[in-house]
């Protein structure tokens, strides 16, 4: 007997977790596409139709289903204010190095305000590209347990990232109501979200 047939799968059923069942009786419960489930091993619950032995077992097709649960805007605010506090202690560290080879006073204070616009733009670059990433998500995020995703919670590609962070400069005027905007938003989603058909979305737990 493989290890997949010796999985032992609980199952929610009318709202409560019940089993551990083996996969042949499985077949004898009213599953659906949408009941959720879980293996020995996974930290949450998916949906049936997720698993490619029941699909086999009970028929059901693969379904991309939106995600249910959205990352809220203290979330969001939480993980970009660490994203900026991890790449201002960059940029204080890359300042610092810079003073070694530096000892003028008044050339050191010119490289520590030149190099401040790089900032934004590192944050700007980091998050194109870690949002498009395996991870969806940058180290704020991460910590967070958020991720960016496309409408169905599909990771997204660069062009996309790229639209989606270009776009926050939208938000951003007037007086940051695109941000704002998520509290009206069913999806709680910003400006910048619905110019890219993006969601950010949090684990989905039962």
């Amino acid at each position: 007997m493989s290890t997949l047939q010796q999985a032992d799968y609980t199952v929610v059923i009318n709202g409560k977790p019940q089993g551990p069942f083996q996969l042949a009786e499985l077949a004898t419960l009213n599953i659906k596409p949408g009941t959720f489930i879980r293996k020995p091993g996974m930290a949450d619950y998916k949906e049936a139709h997720e698993f490619s032995e029941l699909r086999e077992l009970l028929g059901f097709t693969f379904q991309q289903t939106a995600p249910q649960y959205f990352a809220s805007f203290d979330q969001r605010l939480l993980a970009s204010a660490i994203d900026f506090f991890v790449i201002t202690l960059l940029y204080i560290f890359v300042v610092l190095i810079s003073f070694i080879f530096l000892t003028d006073k008044t050339q050191r204070i010119i490289t520590a305000v030149a190099l401040l616009p790089l900032i934004p733009v590192v944050k700007f670059v980091y998050g194109v590209f870690a949002e498009a990433s395996a991870a969806q998500a940058t180290l704020g995020k991460r910590l967070l347990a958020i991720k960016v995703t496309d409408l169905g919670g599909s990771r997204i590609d660069i062009p996309t990232s790229l639209g989606r962070n270009a776009a926050k400069i939208i938000s951003v005027f007037p007086l940051f109501f695109g941000y704002l905007y998520s509290f009206l938003n069913r999806k709680q989603q910003c400006w910048h979200d619905i110019i890219a058909n993006t969601l950010v979305i949090k684990d989905r737990l039962i």
